[in-house]
Order: structure tokens, then sequence, then C-alpha cells
């Protein structure tokens, strides 16, 4: 009796590890993206933009950033302010417009185009499994609908990964490296994120609720074997069992 109690109950018990370790692997299967945080916005305001780049590497570290601004002569941004960060330095460039813009600031004659983040000598940059917050002040947004932040990440190794796949249409698949993309939805508008802006979110900036998926998956397995363990046990002390 005791016997076969045990002889049911490894191989159910290996099976459940066995699921849960499926389960549990299973949101590491998805690769992080480079992603802009919020990722919706106000149009006319002044905002704080949170460039967050995953290494995903194995092997190399993230040693630099290019995150470059969107065109100017179309969505100009008048003030563009990078916040120190320890073992980063960060250099703007400049560009002078031939044709000056007009901004809720005024006349614009000379844009930010690029932000490049290098990592100083000695600084780890973003090892392995790890990201890195890179936070920029920007305004006024202009009156578009979407920024898109094309982005080069450059690793230790020298390799090059370009975030500047365009956003998916609705029901298409996302592209393998979609470039950081801001929605600027009109006061009294209904703009709904799309593409890259609504994967990212759930990627990244959503990664405690994919957790929380993962562990409630778990519980409904091993519960579900901890009933078939009962059930089986209460059959076994039957009379005559």
């Amino acid at each position: 009796m005791l016997s076969a109690t045990r002889t049911f109950a490894r191989p159910a018990l290996a099976g459940a590890v066995l699921a849960t370790g499926l389960v549990v692997a299973l949101p590491g299967a998805a690769s992080a993206h480079v992603t802009v945080h919020p990722d919706t916005a106000a149009q006319g305001g002044y905002t704080e933009l949170t460039f967050r780049v995953p290494t995903e590497s194995a092997t190399a570290s993230t040693r630099a950033v290019e995150v470059d601004l969107p065109d100017p002569t179309v969505a100009p941004l008048a003030s563009v302010l990078t916040e120190p960060i320890p073992g980063w330095t960060a250099v703007a460039t400049t560009a002078k417009l031939a044709t000056p813009v007009t901004t809720d600031d005024g006349q614009l004659s000379q844009v930010v185009t690029r932000i490049v983040w290098t990592a100083t000598p000695g600084a780890p940059g973003i090892p392995v499994g790890s990201f890195q917050n890179f936070p920029v002040s920007v305004g006024p947004l202009p009156k578009v609908a979407t920024l898109t932040f094309k982005t080069l990440q450059t690793y230790s190794d020298g390799s090059v990964v370009r975030w500047i796949d365009a956003p998916a249409a609705a029901g298409q698949p996302e592209p393998p490296h979609p470039a950081p993309t801001l929605s600027l939805p009109a006061a009294g508008g209904t703009t709904t994120p799309s593409g890259p802006s609504v994967t990212a979110a759930a990627s990244v900036g959503s990664s405690a609720d994919g957790t929380a998926r993962t562990l409630s998956v778990v519980g409904i397995v091993l519960g579900a074997l901890g009933v078939a363990l009962g059930g089986f046990a209460a059959v076994r002390r039957r009379p005559g069992a």
C-alpha cells in the first residue's frame, strides 16, 4: 500500500517539477527591447523620457547607447537636457536648421539631433543580465501623433544592435528590433499607443505582471497535483482498497 503510494507520488512530483520549470522558463524566451518610458505623453508639454536599455548578450556588456531624435523640421524639440549618470558620459550633437521652425517657445534655429552615452573607462557599462535607464528632459512636445527614437546599442565585443525598425501595423507581428516610440495624443483625443509602445511596456515595464502570471500558473499546477494526491490517498484508505 505504502509502496504503491510512493510509486504514484514520485512520477507525479517529477512531472509537476518539470511542468513548473517549463512555465518559469517561458517568460525568459522573449527578448527584452530598448524602450522609452512613459510611452505616451501630451502634446505641447514638457516631460522626462527614460530610455531603458537592457543587455541581451550573454557574453558582452553594453558600452555605448546612441539615441537619434526625430527630424527637427517635422517634430522639433526646443529643449533637450540629459541627466548626469555615474559611470557614463553624455554628448549631445546639435545642428543648425537651414530654415528656422516655429515652436511654442518661438523661432528655433539650432536643435539637438542626437545623444550618445558612453561608459567611462573602468566603469562596467551595462553588465550581462542588467539594464540601465537614461533620462532626458524634452519639450515642448510637438503636435504629431508619434515620435520615434532610433537607437544604436554597442557592445564590448564590437557588435551593434540597431533598434530602428518601424512600429508594426495593427494585427501584424512585431519587428525584431523596434525603435522606441512615444505616442502623443492630442488634447481630448483618443490616440492609442501601438506597435513597440505597447509591446515594450508588456515585455519590460510590466515584468512584475509577467512574474505574477507565472506564479499563478505554477500555483495551479501544484494545486492540481495536491488534489490528485489527496484523492488517490483517500481511495487507497477505503476498506478493501
